[in-house]
């Protein structure tokens, strides 16, 4: 390593960056609690309580006036709480989010963010990453790269080090197309070419979710419709009992008891939160609405390196073109010559796990130079470089797929039974295997390798074990009917071997690459339904698997890490990219960002993505259910003729329950103990349909009828305010009754300790509640006076009885105990 390749000492580059700032465009965008607290008090039900505040207050009315302001300042307090909460989240996910770089300090390669590039430090670039800042190539092979970005040509160009025919400058935001190389960095942030033409690297925010819209229609309408009962609630209550202050307050009420505010808020903050909680489960989500889907994925197409298995390569075996007997562990006394040729054939600054374990055991001869690289490309699965030495003798080494090998070698196939049988033992062993040739000659290197006659050198194995949780995520995925396929360019054999030890169905077979190009799509989909293992298949086939499983019915998450593998992930339900060696393109493709690269994150993503989905669906149908009697007992009193039996302070005394019920209790329900023991929902399921709303109305409608009865009931024997109290202890205990058998929902556990957030809530509710009818003074506020025992018996009951139908009927239908899927984590 040369001492400019060295890189920068860890002290002058913090001295740099406090010069030059981060190596930023466009900082990430948060809200204040400023911004958060001027967008709440635009909602219509800030609005409408303000209205109600200064109707109180115009009258004389001071107490309840100020209670109603007050009440309005702890709704502000508390959005400002639940906004807050989803601001940190977002940030959590930025960080997580944050593009990486391979760097070079005081001459020890690591991964770093992209922010703390500073002017000199050197960065290893490759074939699917963005240029992270302005530099110059200063090692390495040559680099095609798209300069869209910048220029807005779609043209590729090549650039090289040191190189007279080409530039060596390179440019932040740029891609990569093909090559690998070592840059020193030249400006960064707002310094580099793209940043002064004002231009930002970060993608645009993706465009806003089909079910956000579709709650917000929602809510607009439901808007619409409460300022319309208003306006009618109003007018006959004038008109009936010629009080046009109180019909006015009885307006505001409805209106106020029909907005059902909660939902855009629930659904941004399940999405915030999921997202995070998926971050911290290795699973950083791009795409908010992917959360909904990932729950009911029902195929998971994985790669077998570095998912199914660690991708920590290690030489293994080795056979030489002929040897005689099985493929022999390398020899620790020295580097083996085919261990010497299979090095001349990687990079010389590798960043592939076979690459590294090579050049650990034989580095390149002192005097030889690289001369001319020829990537991996489709047509020819193998890497081809060629090296001056120092007797100016050109010698050429090549290592990939033994099929690519045998072509450059032109064996025929008789020559080749014995390498054959070689390479049979150590695919059967799991092993994966590099065929290695080489080639020596004089002058200038070729435009093509494949002009030039190769002489086959031999197989090199590598181990690359099975991941330890592995078998358990096939198997958690199994239970929770989920298929797992795993989708490799490995030798078949090999991946029979690795899918054998996960745990994979593996009664079907192997099905290659070239069988897939021989089927055609009916066929391919037949052997879809049985085949899970896919061997030898290039990055494009993977289209064709997924276009395939998609036409079959399925819900496919696809991972992929290469440059051709984004059709895929685009096409894909949920395309998963892989963090650590995945690049810049399939990242971009992607929905989800795999941060450890392992089947047992996706499947922990699953298990997370079904959480989310169910205790979103019981929120949102929570909130319909408790504004069904809210919204009836603000409404019907009037129209029957009775006294009111809400005012705006106790509708605002039930928003301030509900609303850190749905954003704490529901978002923090953990998950379902059967959650990974049932098949994935049908994918025709909405997460809020007619069914859901159905069953929110139906118990909703059963606390109105109930409230509705004690309350007229109550009406006929005792005061209206004694009345109304009892009335708002059955809706209270109503709303909380509701609230903990819905979260439970098929766990039907209600006193689990988990669910401590929900009884403080209760047991605050409650206090408030005994504070309000036990104190003559709140009790007045709140139009209340304390009813008979016996009456507050009986109500507490009906609000318990009436909201608890749907929990009893379900514990009934309750199938018996089973046991948890293994690794299933109930707090996960």
């Amino acid at each position: 390593m040369t001492e400019r390749t060295q890189g920068l000492d860890e002290g002058e580059a913090a001295r740099r960056l406090a010069l030059v700032g981060p190596n930023q465009l466009d900082p990430p965008r948060t809200r204040s609690v400023a911004q958060i607290v001027l967008a709440t008090i635009r909602e219509p039900m800030f609005g409408l309580l303000l209205a109600a505040s200064a109707l109180y207050l115009a009258v004389g009315d001071l107490a309840e006036g100020l209670l109603l302001t007050l009440a309005a300042v702890a709704t502000i307090v508390q959005v400002v709480f639940q906004e807050a909460r989803s601001e940190r989240a977002l940030k959590a996910l930025r960080d997580l989010a944050e593009p990486m770089v391979r760097l070079v300090r005081d001459g020890v390669e690591r991964l770093a963010p992209s922010r703390s590039l500073v002017p000199g430090d050197i960065v290893l670039v490759g074939e699917g990453q963005r240029v992270p800042a302005d530099g110059q190539l200063i090692d390495g092979e040559l680099l095609t790269i798209d300069e869209a970005a910048l220029t807005g040509e779609s043209v590729p160009v090549q650039r090289a080090p040191g190189s007279a025919g080409l530039s060596d400058a390179i440019f932040g935001g740029t891609l990569i197309v093909s090559g690998q190389g070592v840059a020193e960095v030249t400006a960064t942030g707002p310094r580099t070419a793209i940043g002064k033409i004002g231009a930002a690297l970060a993608t645009l925010a993706p465009p806003e979710d089909p079910l956000k819209k579709s709650i917000a229609r929602l809510v607009g309408w439901l808007g619409l419709a409460a300022g319309l009962f208003c306006l009618l609630v109003v007018v006959t209550y004038g008109l009936m009992r010629g009080d046009w202050l109180e019909a006015a307050l009885a307006g505001i009420t409805v209106a106020i008891a029909m907005i059902p505010e909660e939902f855009p808020m629930v659904l941004s903050i399940f999405l915030a939160l999921g997202a995070w909680r998926l971050g911290r489960h290795n699973v950083l989500v791009r795409h908010g609405a992917v959360i909904q889907t990932l729950g009911g994925a029902t195929v998971l197409c994985v790669d077998k390196t570095g998912t199914l298995t660690e991708n920590r390569m290690t030489v293994a075996r080795l056979w030489a073109e002929g040897a005689q007997g099985p493929p022999t562990p390398p020899d620790a006394s020295g580097p083996h010559p085919l261990l010497a040729t299979a090095a001349l054939a990687s990079a010389p600054r590798p960043i592939d796990p076979m690459d590294r374990a090579l050049i650990a055991l034989a580095c390149p001869p002192a005097d030889a130079r690289l001369e001319r690289v020829w990537p991996l490309r489709t047509g020819r699965l193998a890497v081809v470089q060629a090296w001056r030495r120092g007797d100016r003798s050109l010698l050429m080494a090549a290592k990939g797929a033994p099929e690519a090998i045998f072509a450059l070698c032109r064996l025929a196939a008789e020559e080749t039974a014995s390498i054959r049988a070689a390479l049979d033992v150590l695919a059967i062993d799991g092993l994966r295997v590099l065929a290695v040739a080489e080639a020596v000659g004089e002058g200038a290197a070729p435009d093509e390798p494949e002009v030039v006659r190769f002489v086959f050198r031999g197989l090199v194995g590598f181990a690359d074990p099975l991941r330890a949780d592995a078998a358990a995520a096939v198997r958690e995925a199994r239970a929770a009917g989920v298929k797992v396929m795993m989708i490799t360019g490995d030798y078949p054999a090999t991946a029979l071997n690795i899918a054998r030890q996960a745990g994979l169905d593996v009664r079907a077979g192997v099905l290659t690459g070239d069988d897939i190009a021989r089927l055609d799509q009916a066929a391919l989909r037949a052997r879809l339904t049985d085949v899970c293992v896919f061997a030898r298949v290039r990055p494009e086939q993977k289209l064709a698997l997924v276009e395939a499983l998609k036409a079959n019915g399925e819900i496919v998450a696809m991972t992929g890490d290469g440059v051709n593998d984004a059709p895929a992930l685009e096409a894909a339900h949920i395309g998963i990219a892989m963090g650590r060696r995945g690049t810049d393109v399939a990242r971009e493709a992607a929905d989800l960002i795999l941060l450890d690269d392992s089947l047992a994150s996706i499947v922990g993503g699953v298990r997370l993505g079904r959480r989310i989905y169910d205790n979103l669906r019981r929120a949102l149908t929570y909130v319909t259910a408790i504004h069904v009697p809210i919204a009836g007992l603000a409404l019907a009193p009037v129209l029957l003729g009775a006294p009111p039996m809400l005012f705006p302070v106790q509708v605002v005394f039930l928003e301030l329950i509900i609303d850190p019920v749905c954003s704490l209790v529901f978002e923090g329900e953990p998950s379902d103990r059967q959650s990974m023991r049932r098949p994935p929902r049908s994918p025709r399921a909405s997460l809020f349909g007619p069914r859901q709303i159905a069953l929110g109305v139906l118990q909703g409608l059963t606390i109105l009828a109930a409230v509705l009865a004690l309350y007229l009931w109550g009406l006929t024997f005792m005061s209206a305010a004694q009345a109304r109290a009892g009335a708002f202890v059955a809706l209270v205990i109503g709303n909380l009754t509701l609230a903990v058998t819905d979260a439970a929902g098929r766990d039907g556990r209600l006193l689990d300790a988990r669910r401590w957030v929900f009884w403080t809530i209760a047991g605050t509710a409650g206090a408030i509640l005994l504070l309000v009818l036990l104190a003559p003074g709140l009790a007045a506020l709140f139009r209340m006076a304390r009813p008979p025992a016996g009456f507050a018996a009986l109500c507490v009951a009906t609000g318990v009885s009436a909201a608890s139908w749907a929990w009893l009927s379900r514990m009934m239908r309750r199938p018996g105990p089973r046991e948890s899927a293994p690794g299933a984590g109930e707090n996960a």
